[in-house]
């Protein structure tokens, strides 16, 4: 947090980065029995969530994210019907997989459900489906969720956490990465955020060393503008259950019915394509 009260400014140590929003007041802050959460209102973003000094979600661009970490799995994907979102508690993830009227259940496991509360009240937005009899709030720890899941119960297993320290340190590696394995159905999908493009190269490719080492066929990474987080530049890792290649169900009735601001068929297909450093970076 700067020293500068009228701005809140994330400070990286060790990327030497940094991002700040000008501020017009600190709505909320509270200590969980997980993190500390601030709720902010600023002059251009909307409200801000922060969770222990780092950006969260804002409300002028929070749809980049949330629509990334959902459409592609789903339209890559033949027939998703059961859907598990670890993480994700400002259930904006949530909101747009049940935009899918092929899903039929979605389980969002989240382990501090302050995060939901507080989505509610200052981001209601993204609350907008809690209410679908589809979906389905687990408050709880996803790593032990993920562990019980009946096998082959789950078409797509979204995780959608914070950074790879505290709580979510465990949600990055083989052994959950099999759990998740053993709960997919033949043909089924998992897609992680996976930090900066830019700045994280070393964790995308531990990710999919730990991916492929715990048996999923196939990765890809794709990568998407999330202004608020370190580096402007986003990341989701794709990983398959079998090999075959990917569908792309992208017609422009179901495209359409979606509603979406940055998603659409091209982007779609640009968020696999890689920059020549990431292809080495995958590589590796």
């Amino acid at each position: 947090m700067s020293l500068d009260s009228r701005w809140f400014t994330e400070v990286v140590e060790q990327t030497g980065t940094a991002f700040s929003l000008k501020l017009g007041s600190r709505v909320h802050a509270e200590r969980t029995p997980y993190q500390n959460i601030e709720i902010y209102r600023t002059e251009t973003f909307g409200y801000l969530m922060v969770i222990d000094g780092c950006t969260m979600v804002s409300t002028r661009d929070n749809f980049l994210y949330h629509e990334m970490m959902s459409h592609p799995a789903l339209n890559s994907h033949p027939d998703p019907r059961d859907v598990a979102i670890i993480g994700g508690g400002d259930c904006g993830t949530l909101r747009e997989v049940l935009k899918h009227p092929e899903v039929r259940r979605a389980v969002q496991v989240e382990i501090d459900e302050r995060v939901t509360r507080l989505a509610e009240q200052y981001f209601p937005e993204l609350c907008a489906s809690n209410a679908d009899p589809r979906a389905q709030l687990h408050f709880g720890d996803g790593i032990a969720w993920m562990k019980n899941a009946p096998p082959e119960s789950l078409d797509l297993v979204i995780i959608d956490s914070t950074d790879p320290v505290g709580p979510a340190e465990g949600l990055f590696g083989a052994k959950f990465y099999r759990d998740c394995l053993k709960a997919l159905r033949p043909g089924g999908l998992l897609v992680q955020q996976s930090e900066s493009p830019l700045l994280h190269q070393e964790l995308i490719s531990q990710i999919h060393y730990h991916l492929r080492e715990a048996g999923f066929a196939r990765t890809h990474l794709l990568h998407f503008p999330q202004p608020i987080y370190p580096s402007g530049w986003w990341s989701a890792s794709l990983a398959q259950k079998s090999a075959q290649p990917l569908v792309e169900r992208l017609e422009p009735d179901r495209l359409a019915a979606l509603d979406t601001r940055y998603y659409n068929a091209a982007i779609h297909r640009a968020a696999f394509a890689l920059p020549n450093f990431l292809r080495e970076t995958l590589a590796a």
